[in-house]
């Protein structure tokens, strides 16, 4: 690799109105011991926008999906979840707010002894606010926008990777969060797999448009979200003409050595002059 970057400088005014914006990181820290993991990392992630992380292994990508979520609490700095300053939030108060957070864990993590309409279910079971009927249809619902209705009695052994994957996006959209967390989804899943997810993905995105954040070790997933768009008319993901944009705005994020390196759009970052990104994307 070459010389390291610079980099970014953009610390954001902490009293500046974050009302717009779904995740706000500004100058966080994070250490574990004497490995310095975050080192003043600020982004934004705009409420209706999908943000796509990269980074190579160790740089902090999935630490940025547990501190977002107050699993993890930051050394300094501060951030902001759906308007929540959750660095100073209460744990019962953290509870209520990943309420309205969706989260597809990095190799699915579905309840081995639960059928899919169990997993499916198991935050609105969780809740005990919804009625049997309500609970069967949003399941049904759910499933069947992954287009998995027809494993609704199955257990997680009976699927295989990429079915389980869906299965993982139906349990973590079936509550109409306002945020979508993606820690790897499609990590280990041969290339037609993963092309399904992301599909699956694309049309979340562009069908509900919910805010997302995603980490992904596969440069090609983030760069055909970017390059694609959902049609609900034929139920498929096309390709966008070149140097147009999917209706959904789309950023690219690149940490390195717990620092951000780069965050603006496909063209900024296909067109970057920066010797370690453009190794990195080569």
């Amino acid at each position: 690799m070459s010389a390291p970057a610079l980099p970014l400088d953009t610390r954001l005014a902490t009293t500046q109105d974050q009302s717009g914006f779904a995740i706000v990181f500004d100058e966080v820290h994070l250490s574990f011991e004497e490995n310095e993991v975050l080192r003043g990392v600020s982004f934004r992630l705009p409420f209706g926008e999908t943000k796509a992380l990269f980074g190579v292994a160790g740089a902090g990508k999935s630490v940025l999906l547990k501190l977002a979520l107050g699993l993890l609490k930051s050394d300094s700095g501060r951030i902001t979840v759906l308007g929540s300053d959750i660095t100073r939030m209460r744990e019962e108060d953290l509870f209520q707010l990943r309420g309205k957070i969706g989260m597809v864990f990095q190799e699915s993590a579905l309840f081995d002894s639960l059928t899919v309409r169990e997993n499916v279910a198991f935050r609105l079971l969780e809740e005990q606010d919804y009625s049997d009927e309500e609970i069967e249809r949003r399941v049904r619902e759910a499933l069947r926008f992954v287009e998995l209705e027809q494993t609704i009695d199955l257990l997680p052994s009976e699927l295989s990777g990429g079915m389980r994957r869906r299965v993982a996006i139906a349990r973590a959209t079936i509550t109409e969060p306002e945020l979508l967390l993606y820690d790897s989804p499609t990590g280990g899943l041969d290339p037609v797999t993963s092309n399904t997810i992301i599909e699956l993905i694309v049309k979340q995105r562009d069908v509900h448009k919910t805010s997302s954040l995603l980490v992904t070790h596969r440069l090609q997933d983030a760069f055909t979200m970017a390059t694609h768009q959902f049609d609900q008319q034929t139920n498929q993901m096309r390709v966008l003409p070149k140097g147009q944009y999917c209706d959904v705005p789309m950023s690219f994020l690149v940490l390195r050595d717990g620092k951000v390196i780069f965050d603006g759009d496909i063209h900024e970052l296909a067109h970057s002059q920066d010797e370690y990104i453009r190794e990195y994307i080569s």
